[in-house]
């Protein structure tokens, strides 16, 4: 039989708890960690930790009874209030309810109980010596790398999740435009409804929160339909075909110059040169608004022909949208590019577009000295409206004429 030990006033001890006591770094101070901000912290990996929104909700309110903002150095962790304090602070939770939290916090070793000979809570002092008797929020305080690294894997899931889901979305607009585009060529097969159905039955489905695995399913299944798209229009009349696309796709608007043919701003050294590839202004992860955003009018082909750069730093296929977006998530970490400027830039560019700049920046990355602030600037020009995608690759196809 396992043996459980028991605090002094007769409370089981949890071996949650016994493990941090155990570890040599929980009794040595180490960098001070803002209370709040490991809540946070806390609130992002509580699945990984067992507990719940009104578990931390109680854990909350006694970190509110600390006076400090930081936790650790040589600070002593021990907040000693009331139930009946407890309660108000909690917007008169019931005693029952807290303890209920409370011995939940315990469990998953994120708290313990000092309990004083007679179980009430106090700190006395002898001389310059103080002993406090309550709520001990070292636990806390030594799981914090932990707690940190755990949020950090959710953030990380979350976003392989957000980027999975922009592909599909793409990778859906894709073949609903191939089906358009075959009935032209090719009329009267029936596949092209078939993919019309298909690319309706995905929107449908991007309206639910889907899983990763859900998602990925998507991927596969869409992928073959392209794959089995482009296999039936590209037959023996592939080059007209390509030709009349080309022509169909050719028209470009708002070709405001100054801020597009990456020649001013690149010289000045990026940020400082104004705004966004955008040419809408819907939020890139939400199905219903992203059918609104205009895509590119300028040939995926004529990207890829303008940039040929990428193909050093990606490897896999670009012939549809949803790839070029893959590969611009792909570089834009190894250009200094941050998660947030990357996001921004979809939300008012749309993913196509923000993609776009993306591979053109990288086209010309040794001109720029500032490429997150640079994405920035065409950011803010694409929220007013003041930019097109469309001649930057043009400008990047001109110099390669020119060479």
């Amino acid at each position: 039989m396992e043996y459980t030990p028991i605090s002094p006033f007769m409370r089981p001890i949890s071996h949650a708890h016994l493990r941090v006591v155990e570890r040599p770094e929980a009794s040595v101070p180490g960098k001070p960690v803002n209370k709040w901000e490991l809540l946070r912290e806390l609130s992002k990996a509580q699945a990984a930790f067992g507990v719940s929104e009104r578990d931390l909700t109680v854990l909350q309110g006694l970190l509110s009874f600390f006076p400090d903002d930081a936790l650790g150095g040589n600070t002593e962790m021990v907040v000693f209030p009331s139930n009946k304090a407890i309660c108000e602070r909690l917007n008169g939770m019931p005693c029952s309810t807290m303890r209920r939290h409370i011995a939940r916090l315990v469990d998953a070793g994120l708290l313990m109980r000092r309990d004083s000979p007679n179980g009430k809570r106090y700190v006395r002092k002898h001389g310059e010596e103080r002993v406090a008797f309550g709520f001990d929020l070292s636990p806390l305080y030594c799981q914090s790398e932990e707690v940190a690294r755990a949020a950090e894997a959710v953030r990380e899931a979350e976003d392989r999740v957000r980027r999975l889901r922009e592909i599909v979305s793409l990778m859906r607009r894709d073949l609903a435009a191939l089906a358009e585009f075959g009935e032209e060529v090719q009329p009267g097969l029936g596949l092209w409804d078939q993919f019309r159905d298909k690319a309706v039955l995905t929107a449908r489905a991007l309206r639910r929160k889907l899983t990763l695995e859900e998602l990925s399913a998507f991927r596969a299944d869409l992928q073959a339909l392209l794959d089995h798209a482009r296999n039936v229009i590209d037959g023996p009349e592939t080059e007209e075909m390509n030709t009349n696309g080309a022509n169909t796709e050719r028209h470009h608007h708002n070709s405001n110059k100054e801020s597009i043919d990456l020649e001013p701003a690149l010289e000045k050294g990026g940020a400082a040169a104004g705004a966004p590839d955008v040419e809408t202004d819907a939020p890139s992860a939400d199905v219903e608004e992203a059918d609104t955003r205009r895509v590119p009018k300028i040939p995926l082909h004529l990207v890829i022909a303008g940039c040929p750069s990428l193909k050093t730093f990606y490897q896999g296929d670009i012939r549809h949208w949803h790839q070029l977006f893959d590969a611009a998530c792909h570089v834009r970490p190894a250009m200094g590019i941050s998660a947030s400027a990357w996001e921004e830039a979809q939300r008012f560019m749309g993913p196509e577009q923000a993609s776009i700049v993306v591979v053109a920046m990288l086209e010309r990355f040794a001109d720029i000295r500032s490429p997150g602030g640079y994405l920035r600037a065409l950011t803010s020009k694409a929220a007013a409206g003041e930019f097109s995608c469309g001649p930057m690759v043009m400008a990047l196809m001109s110099r390669r004429s020119a060479a």
